[in-house]
């Protein structure tokens, strides 16, 4: 199985976390890169396949960019958001755009925010967190 492949499977025992993201490379990196942390990885590389996929699997975390085809970031979140299978999943924002204030990402349903580009190891430290987080309360 080729890496990009592993980072895009749900196999593993870790916390799932799902990757909604119109740019490939951005999945297959920063998916890899969790994958080697211990976390399973699903992709989507639009808002609404993307809400199919975590009312379908329930993930333990989201990563969603805002600027996405289709619905953006923020619609995608709101429709999370708004339905009671999905509302407690955290959904931090992955944003080559601007990054928002903070009080805005949070009054948008997002538990935090991160600007890229951005190493992989920032990724992870934030799931990580937020994973932690989510487990302690």
């Amino acid at each position: 199985m080729e890496i990009d492949e592993f980072a895009r499977s749900a196999t593993g025992s870790g916390a799932l976390v799902l990757i909604i993201e119109d740019y490939q490379d951005c999945c297959d990196l920063y998916g890899t890169y969790l994958a080697l942390m211990g976390f399973r990885v699903l992709t989507a590389n639009d808002g609404l396949e993307g809400i199919r996929l975590a009312t379908e699997t329930h993930p333990d975390v989201i990563l969603m960019d805002l600027n996405l085809p289709g619905i953006d970031g923020y619609e995608a979140t709101r429709r999370l958001k708004s339905a009671d299978a999905t509302r407690d999943i955290p959904v931090v924002a992955l944003t080559a755009q601007n990054l928002p204030r903070a009080e805005r990402l949070h009054r948008a349903g997002f538990e935090s925010g991160i600007a890229k580009p951005v190493l992989p190891e920032r990724v992870g430290d934030v799931v990580m967190r937020v994973v932690q987080q989510r487990t302690v309360s």
